[in-house]
């Protein structure tokens, strides 16, 4: 046993996060932690690595173990190089480069000083730290960062860029133990396999969160945190699927059965009322009174059972019986509401963009050349390539041509056109800066303003509800204190919202839970206008389809 957790309770306030939550890592363990948006994986992380100890229970760790983590914030880094920064961070690394580069100026005959000389170069040697600054660019190379961005400030990096060179030192630390926040957000195709081929391979435990259905595909176990506890399913994530379908429908059965037996004490309540005000002696009164109390106990102790959150994937519950079907539908956890275009408000076959012989770049230097397509009316179109090929910047031409905004980059050839009058519904990678200081509600009062929709009190509220926020208390929220799940899902509503015609997704799973992608997923292929989408999810282009363009410069 590498780790050790026990949770009794962990709360945010009035809200239970956690109870009676416990688990453990064994040594070399790949494990990937899943659970709707909201219910505290990272948290979790957090609690393991000490930063946050406002917990009842107890996590123990095997001695001597070294745990790395990839970390969400840099607030006292920015103007470290990127070098210096995972440098930093590398176990043992400053220690050594501090006996390596001083005590040759200070130690003299120092015997004792002389053995931790010694013993510093031969432990850097054991670490491989003599070859550090070339793995760290060869793993910038991996992961398509140019490798002379190691020499700059971390400050000056994209989130996205943070992101991979977190993972870059939780690779190059070599410790028991990886946890990891959501590593392939962001990456493309080429990345990600290096990630996946990284994690077979590693002889350190690693627990890393993440719905990213082609990592949970090579872990050894699945944790899921379900209401307040963890569930763990042994395998990967096609056994994950199987594991908790069986788990689920015994959930719901034993949920159905604990409704129906509510329903006959009530029922029982009532008649041992009727028999009570019926009866004339004394004690055939006390029996009745005493059945009758006894019934609202058994209620109360039923109802005070909290209903677990129950979902199973939408292939497993194909194969379950009318029966249970229908007590699973009966019961199962609300999930995004996604409205889209009806058949009948569309036009088959209708052109709706054409790009002919496009070349677009920056600074003089073209990204692609000669990428030419036609879209229609109910046409699924994937732009694949690598990270910085251009296909963003081939998606804000097409915005920019139909908003009339400038172009960021430059059009050195080619053209695009759009029919008129079509509505063009965007999903970025990230959300508009502008949201963050706006509370929920500010923020869908904006963006149903700029799409020209009627704005209400009650349309803002469905809206809330539709994609899983509470409306009557998340209004109120600071767009920036949102997780990660939670942003996707405004940006979701801002893509859809005014019915558009076209809509156009940039890495759509990033950050959404495996029920809110499934979701998506039905959404998409339900609907009847056409979809330009980036994706590097291979279960999400499977489920899209369509034709692929291919952007290599």
């Amino acid at each position: 046993m590498l780790i050790s957790v026990e949770i009794s309770e962990k709360s945010f306030g009035n809200k239970v996060l956690y109870h009676d939550l416990d688990f453990e890592i064994q040594v070399g363990e790949k494990i990937g932690l899943i659970g709707r948006n909201g219910t505290g994986k990272s948290t979790l992380l957090h609690l393991i690595t000490g930063e946050d100890t406002d917990f009842e229970g107890d996590i123990s760790k095997k001695r001597g173990t070294v745990v790395i983590s990839s970390r969400q914030e840099h607030f006292g880094h920015e103007s470290k190089t990127v070098l210096e920064y995972i440098q930093g961070d590398l176990p043992e690394y400053a220690h050594l480069t501090h006996i390596i580069d001083t005590y040759p100026e200070t130690m003299g005959d120092d015997r004792k000083k002389i053995q931790e000389f010694s013993d510093a170069l031969e432990r850097f040697g054991q670490l491989e730290y003599y070859q550090i600054e070339d793995e760290i660019k060869q793993a910038f190379d991996s992961y398509q960062i140019d490798p002379a961005k190691m020499h700059q400030s971390v400050g000056s990096l994209s989130g996205g860029q943070k992101r991979m060179v977190e993972l870059i030192k939780v690779q190059r630390s070599r410790g028991h133990i990886a946890l990891i926040d959501e590593p392939t957000n962001h990456m493309d195709f080429v990345a990600k396999a290096s990630f996946v081929k990284w994690l077979r391979a590693t002889p350190e435990a690693v627990l890393v969160i993440t719905h990213d259905r082609d990592v949970l595909g090579v872990v050894d176990r699945i944790l899921e945190i379900r209401d307040g506890k963890c569930y763990s399913f042994r395998g990967n994530y096609d056994a994950y699927l199987r594991a908790n379908t069986s788990q689920v429908t015994n959930q719901v059965n034993e949920y159905e059965l604990s409704q129906r037996r509510i329903l006959n004490l009530e029922e029982d309540v009532i008649r041992f009322r009727r028999l009570k005000e019926k009866s004339r002696t004394p004690g055939t009164i006390r029996r009745f009174k005493s059945q009758e109390q006894k019934a609202i106990s058994q209620i109360k102790e039923l109802s005070q059972t909290a209903k677990p959150s129950f979902w199973i994937d939408q292939e497993s519950a194909s194969g379950m019986n009318d029966k249970l079907t229908a007590a699973y539908d009966k019961h199962k956890t609300k999930n995004i509401k996604v409205t889209t275009r009806k058949k009948e408000d569309s036009n088959a076959g209708r052109l709706l963009i054409q790009a002919t012989k496009v070349s677009l770049g920056y600074e003089g230097l073209p990204l692609f050349d000669d990428v030419s397509f036609i879209l229609r009316e109910g046409e699924r179109l994937r732009f694949h390539g690598r990270n910085g090929a251009g296909k963003s910047t081939f998606v804000q031409a097409i915005m920019a041509e139909a908003t009339g905004v400038p172009l960021a980059s430059q059009c050195f050839a080619g053209t695009i056109e759009i029919a008129k009058e079509i509505k063009i519904g965007l999903y970025e990678q990230e959300i508009n800066p502008r949201f963050l200081e706006m509370t929920l509600n500010q923020a869908l009062e904006q963006i149903l303003d700029e799409k020209k929709q009627p704005v209400s009190a009650q349309k803002i509220k469905q809206l809330l509800s539709d994609y899983l926020f509470n409306p009557m208390s998340d209004g109120q929220m600071l767009v920036s204190n949102l997780s990660g799940g939670q942003k996707a899902r405004i940006q979701l509503i801002a893509m859809l919202v005014d019915d558009p015609q076209v809509l156009i997704l940039d890495e759509p799973t990033n950050h959404l839970d495996l029920p809110s992608i499934e979701e998506l997923e039905n959404a998409m292929q339900a609907y009847h206008g056409a979809i330009i989408y980036i994706s590097h999810d291979s279960y999400f282009a499977k489920k899209l389809a369509g034709d692929t363009i291919l952007i290599d410069g």
